[in-house]
This record gives C-alpha cells, structure tokens and sequence, in this order.
C-alpha cells in the first residue's frame, strides 16, 4: 500500500519520537569501527516513502553507526522486488536483508535462502514481548518467527460523517455487517445524500479479509500453517459466494460503484465526496484526510462481516524484514542490528504518524508524537482496535501460498466477472480456484514441500 507523506511532516515527527535514539547503544561484536561492515537492503517503498521515511532511517542509522554502514536500495513494485530477489538468490548480488510483503512469506520460507529472525532471538533472548501478538502470528510459522514485521496495515471502512447526517444515519455509528452496509448505502442514495453509497475496488486483498472476517479459511491445510496447502478452499465454503453476491447485488441495485481494479480510482472517488463510503487500507488514514481537504468529516470502523459471522477478524497486510543467508554471518549480523533499529518504538512511531501503517509494538504508541496524533484524529484508532479484537486463529492469521500473487489476481477475476454479470459466484470462484490449484500442484513439486 502506497502512501504519501511529506518530508517536513515525517522529519517532524522523527523528532518528536527521538528518532535514532537507541541506535548508538547497539555494537556489533567483533567489527572494527574502522572497517565497517557494509549491507544493502531492499526495498520496494517508492516516490515520497523511499526519499523521505525510509532515507531517513538509513541515514540516522548510518549516522549512529560506525561498524555497520545500510545502503537503501529501490527495487520497484513488491512484485518487482520479490522476482528480483528470486533472481539473485544464489549470487553475490543478493542483499543482506529485503523487504517483502506479506503474501510473500511462503515462498521466502520455501526458498531456504533465509536466516530466521528467530534464530537471532533466541540467541540474545531478544524482548517480543511489547510486539502486537496478531501481527507476530502472521509471521510466525511453525512456531518460528522467520521475518521482522515493520510496515503493518489491516483493512477498514472509511464513510462521510456529512452524508450520514444528511441521510438521517447516525455518524458516529458506522455500519458492522453486510446488511448494515447495503441498508445505509441504500438510504443514502435515497435521500439524495450521493450518487454512490460506497465505492469498492476490486482488490483481491479484500476478499482474503472478508474471508477472515467471517472466521473462513482461503486454502486447505489450515490456510497452508498445519502443512503446505494444496488447493484453496473458498469455493467449497458458503464464504466466498457470500462475499461476492453481496458485492454485486450492491451494484446492480445501483447503491454501490464500481471503480475497477486500481484502489486509487477509489481514493480519490471517496476523497472527492463522490461517494459516502470506501474499503481500504488502515495505511491510507493520512492520505485521504490530506485529500479531501476537510471538506468533510471522515469517520472509520471495522471491516464489515455477515451478522452470524462470530469466530472472524482481520488479517494483517504490509511487509516484513528478511535476512538472507546467501550473505556472510558478519553481514547477516548487521543485518539483524538494522532490523532492530527499525523495529525499535522511536522508529515505529515516526513511521506511524509519517505515514499511516500501524507500529508492530505497543509501546510505540506511548511516543509523545503517536500520542498527540491519536488526540488529533481519531480515525487511527479504528486499526488498532480490530486488530486487537481479532482472535488469533488460522483464519486470521492469513493464507500462505507460494503462488499467492497468482491467485489474488485469479480472485480478482472472479469478482470481476461477477459484478460484471458474466458468471455466477460459484461458477466465477470455481474458475478461479481451478486455475489456483493448478499453479499450486506445480509449485508444490518444484518446491518440494511437503
């Protein structure tokens, strides 16, 4: 998820929370400070994210640091950067540590190109215990923590609060369910509050939460955590044909809109007033409170579910901090120490207010900077608080697949063809699903997972 932040804004809240602060009281053991250890990290945080908030951390890093020097290293899309580093593993080219997003982790754990961050742990008894349990369970895989999380979002509903009011809804109550969402984007539209009761883009990322919040599993063999999965499992469940017929019949009643694929055509359409209600990311609160300008009032809630839905909740989004063991254990080292620095509260913290993704800790929030940016919009508050209410189960812990970007793209075909017209939820999820296995026996023999 993409994020605009300006370069005063996040250096003003870098120094609000101390920025760097902890970073000069790490040494690496057995460097010289005159012959520093030098590591590359990749990233995939572009435009303002890259030159601004992840700059800055390099640089305060480096700047505390004599025995270990981080050069950033752009690397595109995460797509673009996870096939680069497909690419390079093996070769002296690979860095010492990556980001990669979340629907990346079954691979990376596959490649065997990793050194755990578990292994760094339990070798220093390194602290957790201030880290969001729900976030740690995504990453956690066979009891093993194998990446450090660093940028976290989960999904929400964002609405007009002036649409509500001119709907006769109450603004500081959001809707819950899917009847409740149907319901209020029908009154809305009514009324003559809008045009659009919500406006959802077709990202399969939504379907994988709407799944989860309905306590329902998006691959066999518990979501691919109780042994490698070897097929998907929405379109054998009541779920996933939920999701989507509730999802067209929206649209073809005329109280929602479709915006097609690009989560930004949806932005803009809520930002611009143009319709009362949005789903997206909890990482684009900062954004689209700069983008509509105050020209209305914005309130958040929780992801909707069906009302029977009990044992749901959200799954957390972004991506992690990897080590690569293609490196030296010197560099392998560094790179646990910059892949603390960066999870350390101060840090968290600036990267919060700077942009919008959630702290992966707790203690985050007691930075003076996270403090006064609660007190001034409460609309962060919402992310924190479902997360916090999610039980942590295999549902909500997330799928892993090897061929996961394949099938978000499968999935989002079949939303596609069903809100659309063109097939039936069944049909458009079977579809998918056929083509999904497909991918997933051929991974599976060339992995040879078992």
């Amino acid at each position: 998820m993409r994020v605009k932040v300006t370069r005063r804004r996040f250096l003003r809240a870098a120094g609000a929370a101390g920025l760097g602060a902890a970073a000069g009281r790490l040494r690496l053991p057995n460097v010289s400070a005159q012959t520093p250890v030098r590591i590359a990290f990749w990233h995939a945080m572009g435009g303002n994210l890259g030159d601004t908030v992840i700059r800055a951390f390099v640089n305060t890093f480096n700047a505390s640091r004599k025995d270990i020097q981080v050069t950033a290293q752009f690397q595109g899309s995460y797509d673009d950067l996870i096939n680069k580093l497909r690419a390079s593993l093996g070769s002296s080219s690979v860095p010492a540590v990556s980001q990669v997003y979340d629907i990346g982790t079954r691979f990376m754990i596959d490649s065997k190109a990793v050194v755990p961050v578990q292994d760094f742990i339990d070798r220093e008894k390194f602290d957790l215990t201030q880290f969001e349990p729900n976030i740690l369970a995504y990453y956690r895989v066979g009891g093993r923590l194998y990446s450090m999380p660093f940028n976290t979002s989960t999904a929400i509903l964002y609405y007009n609060k002036d649409m509500f009011k001119q709907a006769g809804l109450d603004p500081n109550r959001p809707p819950r369910t899917f009847d409740e969402i149907e319901a209020s984007a029908a009154k809305l539209v009514r009324s003559g509050a809008t045009r659009s009761g919500i406006t959802i883009a077709i990202y399969g990322w939504f379907f994988e939460q709407l799944l989860a919040r309905q306590g329902a599993l998006y691959a066999n063999n518990g979501n691919g955590r109780d042994a490698p999965a070897t097929a998907v499992a929405y379109d054998h469940e009541e779920a996933g044909a939920r999701i989507l017929e509730w999802w067209a019949r929206m649209i073809k009643s005329g109280v929602a809109t479709n915006p097609g694929r690009p989560t930004a055509a949806s932005q803009r359409a809520f930002a611009a007033g143009q319709t009362a209600m949005t789903m997206d990311s909890t990482a684009v609160v900062r954004s689209l409170l700069t983008q509509s300008g105050g020209r209305f009032q914005m309130g958040t809630g929780y992801f909707p579910k069906p009302p029977a839905a009990a044992t749901g909740g959200s799954i957390v989004g972004g991506a992690s901090a990897w080590i690569l063991s293609g490196r030296p254990p010197v560099e392998q080292q560094a790179a646990w120490e910059f892949v603390k620095f960066i999870s350390e509260p101060a840090q968290q913290a600036a990267w919060y207010v700077g942009t919008g993704y959630f702290p992966v800790r707790r203690d985050a929030y007691h930075e003076a900077t996270a403090q006064q940016t609660l007190a001034q919009f409460p609309q962060f508050l919402t992310a924190i608080s479902e997360l916090r209410s999610s039980p942590i189960n295999r549902a909500t812990q997330g799928a892993l697949l090897g061929v996961f970007p394949e099938a978000r793209q499968k999935s989002e075909d079949a939303i596609e063809a069903t809100v659309l017209g063109r097939k039936t939820p069944q049909q458009a999820l079977a579809d998918a699903a056929r083509d999904v296995n497909q991918a997933i026996a051929v991974y599976n023999r060339t992995m040879g997972a078992k």
